[in-house]
């Protein structure tokens, strides 16, 4: 199914970050594709956005923001492969009945994952699309900070990156403090980030960092509302 301007609908997977953020920005700038929604992952258990550990209302702020309405995905606490897949599928289905034809990803270079979000998608009827695929991230980062959007690091991987960069603002005074081989987008897992402007966002948001703690073996820090 088309938009009201023959253009294909699609939604946006939405991790809260900046990553996502780019990815939708250039989804919506293309003229290729009319983005209808955000599709997010929430650990309902914490009643927080899987992985970065944001809290749902910041999610819905940042829907808000943005215009756009967001289909939550919710995992129990611990997820099973299986149930997470019957979940994405159920979201998938959703989507599909809003006529939605693609699926916008903020991936950049791990093949595993692209291979089983296309995996995921095959014969559903929506296509993933990757519009940040293989930009080199140090470059991609730098864009990410030229193109105005700001993001907070909500969640760190002391194994991969330094533990006090949980709660830091991703600026290039962060780039420039990363260690050799920490990846500068965080893609292999060292770091994840909330974003509280951007390009198509309406307003800023207007948060503050709380809480820093370990839990499960990551270092979160708490963004609240200010």
């Amino acid at each position: 199914m088309t938009g009201n301007g023959g253009l294909p609908r699609a939604w946006a997977s939405w991790s809260t970050g900046k990553d996502s953020a780019l990815a939708l920005h250039m989804a919506r700038s293309s003229g290729d594709l009319e983005v209808v929604g955000l599709v997010t992952t929430l650990n309902c258990t914490a009643d927080r956005v899987a992985m970065h550990a944001v809290r749902r209302s910041l999610l819905l702020a940042q829907a808000a923001a943005l215009g756009l309405p967001v289909h939550a995905v919710e995992l129990p606490w611990p997820c099973s492969n299986e149930i997470y897949e019957q979940q994405m599928s159920a979201a998938v289905g959703a989507a599909v009945g809003a006529g939605v034809e693609r699926m916008v990803f903020g991936d950049l270079f791990l093949a595993d994952v692209r291979a089983y979000r296309e995996q995921m998608l095959a014969g559903t009827g929506v296509t993933p699309v990757f519009p940040l695929w293989e930009r080199p991230t140090a470059a991609l980062a730098r864009e990410m900070i030229d193109a105005g959007i700001r993001a907070v690091v909500t969640c760190v991987d002391p194994r991969k990156a330094p533990a006090e960069t949980a709660g830091r603002w991703f600026d290039e005074r962060l780039l420039a403090d990363l260690p050799p081989g920490v990846d500068p987008c965080g893609e292999n897992g060292e770091f994840h980030t909330f974003v509280v402007d951007g390009p198509g966002f309406a307003h800023p948001l207007d948060v503050a960092v709380g809480e820093v703690v370990e839990r499960d073996g990551f270092v979160f820090a708490d963004v609240v509302p200010a």
